[in-house]
């Protein structure tokens, strides 16, 4: 797996104040939001019902498609935002909701788990499928240009940002590091972040998958 300097867990000595002032700010904010929210009877995760959106995008898939929201529609989705050269954060997160995923045995085949790349200049269709391949047939990898990536990441709230180019021509990306899990009708339900064990995702998806 390529690798660069750390991501954003292991840079934030390097990030400029303000880009990390606005990504603590942003997330200050959303984690009241999920405080202050009652949680869902039966799930462990935290809830977002009600404080996020409903799942919207316009994107490419892998095949070059031009693919929505609709197109994952009848089981659970979850979406997460990283970029296939993060050395640890993006790894360690996709290979949780794997195992979440192999816990939740054959329902599982209803999920789908949208990797929207942060770093599309990099990360063409090729270099997603052969990386997402890894972690198995629940993840899907998708790219946008600048206007889409940016509509979409505004509208979930997270925060990513390129680091300058160093002399080898590789760059590190700051991203958030969060999962948005929605229901089959794309409704936001849960959150999951990096202290969520795969037996406490895969609870929620039990759950999730026989609400419908």
């Amino acid at each position: 797996m390529p690798t660069t300097r750390a991501c954003w867990l292991n840079s934030r000595a390097k990030r400029p104040r303000r880009f990390a002032f606005c990504f603590a700010l942003v997330w200050l904010v959303l984690f009241a939001l999920v405080a202050c929210t009652k949680a869902n009877p039966g799930f462990v995760l935290q809830s977002i019902s009600g404080l996020m959106p409903r799942l919207t995008f316009h994107l490419t898939d892998p095949d070059g498609r031009s693919v929505d929201a609709s197109d994952y529609r009848g089981g659970p989705v979850l979406l997460y935002f990283g970029y296939t050269r993060c050395p640890d954060a993006c790894p360690t997160t996709l290979s949780n909701l794997a195992a979440a995923l192999r816990k939740v045995g054959t329902p599982a085949f209803r999920v789908h788990v949208l990797f929207v790349t942060v770093d599309p200049a990099r990360d063409s269709a090729p270099v997603l499928r052969q990386y997402l391949s890894a972690f198995g047939s629940w993840f899907v990898g998708l790219r946008g240009d600048e206007d889409e990536l940016t509509a979409l990441t505004k509208r979930y709230r997270v925060v990513y940002r390129r680091e300058p180019v160093d002399k080898a021509g590789e760059y590190a990306v700051d991203h958030s590091s969060t999962v948005f899990i929605f229901d089959g009708d794309g409704k936001p339900r849960l959150l999951a972040g990096a202290s969520d064990t795969p037996d406490a995702i895969a609870q929620d998806l039990r759950r999730l998958l026989q609400i419908g």
